[in-house]
């Protein structure tokens, strides 16, 4: 007798757990079921937000693009920096003063014109004009001053570079 119930036993243990075993297949072949029916819900959504297209692919392809766009960004700006940088030499201040080099012609007809980049180097010209010649004088300007001896007209014409707006210098 007890060989038939330990024959019992061990007969409804198995029973029991191939029962078990049977059960958990058929969930997870539901399971996996309700997961390929939820892929399926989901790529139809995108497909419906992105109007027809994949809205996963568009989006890959934006940020493709903004990355694209972000180096671009970088280049420009340091391209920018090394522009600022060249305009230090040019050509950004100007000043001019008109002045009657002689009395006995009748109007302002000579000129003093400095012409200075972004850190006050540069050149005076002294344009003087009689009724019998003109001439051209040029001299060199360091940091707003000459090393060369400079007329009243001279002189204002650099304060007046030195102190205009630079109007060039791109920020």
């Amino acid at each position: 007798m007890d060989n038939i119930l330990k024959f019992i036993n061990t007969d409804i243990f198995l029973l029991v757990l191939s029962l078990l075993v049977i059960i958990f297949i058929i969930i997870t072949i539901i399971l996996m079921a309700m997961l390929n029916k939820t892929k399926k819900h989901y790529k139809n959504f995108i497909k419906k937000l992105g109007n027809g297209t994949n809205i996963e692919e568009d989006l890959e392809t934006f940020m493709h693009k903004v990355d694209r766009v972000e180096k671009q960004n970088l280049e420009i700006v340091e391209y920018c920096k090394n522009l600022d940088k060249d305009l230090e030499g040019c050509i950004q201040k100007i000043g001019i003063v008109r002045y009657n080099a002689f009395k006995d012609t009748g109007s302002d007809l000579s000129f003093a014109l400095a012409l200075l980049d972004e850190n006050n180097n540069g050149v005076v010209l002294n344009g003087i004009y009689s009724r019998e010649m003109s001439n051209i004088y040029a001299k060199p300007v360091e940091q707003g001053k000459s090393t060369y001896t400079v007329s009243e007209e001279e002189k204002m014409a650099i304060e007046k570079a030195v102190n205009s707006k630079n109007i060039y210098k791109v920020k």
